[in-house]
């Protein structure tokens, strides 16, 4: 699962006309003007209006000035793979935490941070933990929080629900009573877009985590390739399969897509009960359909599994992004300095603004301010109060593994492997 804003194509096609890198930070530390700065390298979306806000803010007291540079979002992760570890990389940039950033942190490429949270404490203890630590690498920090949360929640239309006689789950067994209530109604119990791939991933992160505990995850992501023959990873993959089989996703999952609109459509129309997607669905169905999303949207926590080692206020999805410093950079004092914006009132102010919900512990006093106060705080205290939030699989490993993780859901899911299979493919996935 990768970063889900929309992604505007911003600053330019090809990263030659959107970036100007020659003067980035491993390659210069000066403007052609003589002036001292650091690039900041992002992904390109709407968001950017953000940041560069507080990137004007900054220039405005500091001596060392900080030039903001953008990718397209579709290009962001190959095209800063192409340029990490060379002249024209950033001194800070955009990222997911986790094993987006591991391969860099193996490489020695990236800067330890410290030494910035000794000299700042706040640097670290202004985030909620359960997010702060996704950047921690073997007890090192390398990256601090700089957007929004985004919690996978299981949505659904209240209409569909109450003309079935369903409330929402909060048990497998009541979700599985679901499913055969609305295939009783001739509704598709639960959207899915499986064309996407990484929607269906949400089910065996949600799964695995209820089943064992998130400390399974954790063992494989470690390299122990047992975890995943395990008694209790068999059991999460049977129970996926008794859901599959149960017809909760209907037919024709692998031809939907949630990126072209076509899961939520199934949601909003009536035509399905549920769907399990990140919390920015909430913008989603605002933006296509804001009576739908005010009136018969709602929303609640994946179900509890009955014997399951995993907390039910466990959370899974995207903990949030990241900015990370190279190394190599020349102006470390003004770096430092520009990350403290990212946990000030203007911060969670500007982010709130857009649809964005920081993870800064002073966030709950500006959330009436939010586009959506009621949801906004929903999701502040889930993850306020979550004693797990695991990272996305495909954001937790390496770049590498992103595919054969979503070629092993899907194959899973339609019935072109079984456990065994499944097992065998995430055995051999890249841990560094």
């Amino acid at each position: 699962m990768r970063v889900r804003f929309p992604r505007t194509l911003v600053g330019g096609v090809t990263l030659a006309l959107a970036l100007g890198l020659t003067a980035c930070g491993g390659g210069g530390g000066a403007s052609s003007t003589g002036a001292a700065e650091f690039h900041v390298l992002v992904y390109g979306d709407a968001t950017n209006k953000v940041e560069k806000r507080l990137v004007d803010e900054f220039n405005r007291t500091s001596k060392v000035k900080a030039v903001l540079d953008t990718i397209p979002g579709a290009d962001y992760q190959q095209k800063l793979q192409t340029i990490i570890n060379t002249p024209q990389a950033p001194d800070v940039f955009f990222n997911w935490g986790g094993g987006s950033i591991r391969p860099y942190v193996d490489a020695g490429l990236l800067l330890p941070l410290d030494g910035f949270t000794k000299k700042d404490p706040e640097l670290a203890a202004a985030f909620l933990p359960s997010v702060y630590n996704t950047a921690v690498i073997k007890g090192t920090p390398y990256g601090v929080p700089m957007r929004g949360t985004q919690p996978v929640l299981l949505f659904h239309n209240k209409k569909v629900l109450a003309d079935a006689g369903v409330r929402p789950p909060r048990t497998w067994a009541e979700l599985l009573d679901a499913v055969r209530a609305l295939k009783a109604k001739d509704v598709t119990p639960i959207a899915l877009g499986g064309g996407d791939k990484w929607p269906t991933l949400m089910w065996f992160e949600y799964l695995y985590d209820r089943v064992a505990g998130p400390g399974l995850f954790a063992k494989a992501l470690d390299g122990d390739r047992s975890a995943w023959e395990s008694a209790d990873s068999r059991k999460a993959l049977g129970m996926i399969e008794e859901l599959v089989d149960a017809g909760a996703f209907g037919g024709n999952f692998d031809s939907v897509k949630f990126t072209d609109g076509g899961s939520p459509a199934l949601l909003a129309s009536g035509r399905a009960g549920f769907e399990l997607m990140g919390s920015w669905a909430y913008a989603t169905h605002q933006e296509a359909d804001a009576e739908f999303a005010g009136k018969d949207l709602g929303y609640t926590t994946f179900p509890a599994v009955e014997g399951g080692k995993g907390d039910p206020a466990n959370l899974v999805g995207n903990t949030n992004n990241f900015y990370s410093v190279l190394k190599k950079t020349r102006h470390p004092e003004a770096v430092a300095e520009f990350l403290k914006l990212m946990y000030s009132d203007r911060f969670v102010k500007e982010q709130l603004s857009v649809g964005n919900l920081p993870t800064t512990t002073n966030t709950e006093k500006f959330l009436d301010t939010a586009a959506n106060p009621a949801y906004s705080r929903y999701q502040y205290q889930l993850v306020e109060k979550a004693p797990s939030f695991q990272l996305s699989w495909d954001q937790a490993y390496p770049p590498a593994a992103i595919t054969p993780i979503h070629q092993a859901v899907q194959q899973f899911f339609n019935g072109q492997t079984d456990a065994d299979g499944f097992i065998k493919a995430m055995q051999s996935l890249p841990t560094a």
